[in-house]
């Protein structure tokens, strides 16, 4: 009995752990807005790109698939190379963090 509650006690640490290192970052969606989007968003700043839509929006948005349409949409400019798909996850939270609705402010 002791020997599976170890083991089930490790396989759920290693799950904790896997899953939050997986996750995207919202600072990250910032440092990336800032370097890859800012400039083509005619120097909007993220809390303007971000307060285009509510958490709920964004949420719909980005389950729907079409996030990087959408910041096409707000930032016509923006090149492909900054819409890249491992990038997507970060913008999410930074756009959803920093949505019209949810009170908080970024630094850019």
């Amino acid at each position: 009995m002791n020997k599976i509650v170890k083991i089930a006690l490790g396989v759920a640490i290693i799950l904790a752990v896997g899953a939050t290192t997986a996750s995207a970052d919202v600072a990250k969606g910032q440092k990336l807005f800032m370097k890859k989007l800012k400039s083509s968003c005619d120097n909007m700043t993220g809390a303007v790109v971000a307060g285009k839509h509510t958490q709920a929006e964004w949420e719909a948005i980005n389950k729907a698939g079409k996030l990087a349409d959408e910041i096409k949409t707000v930032c016509p400019a923006a090149k492909d190379g900054a819409l890249k798909e491992r990038y997507l996850p970060d913008y999410y939270d930074f756009f959803h963090e920093y949505a019209n609705d949810s009170g908080n402010v970024p630094s850019c």
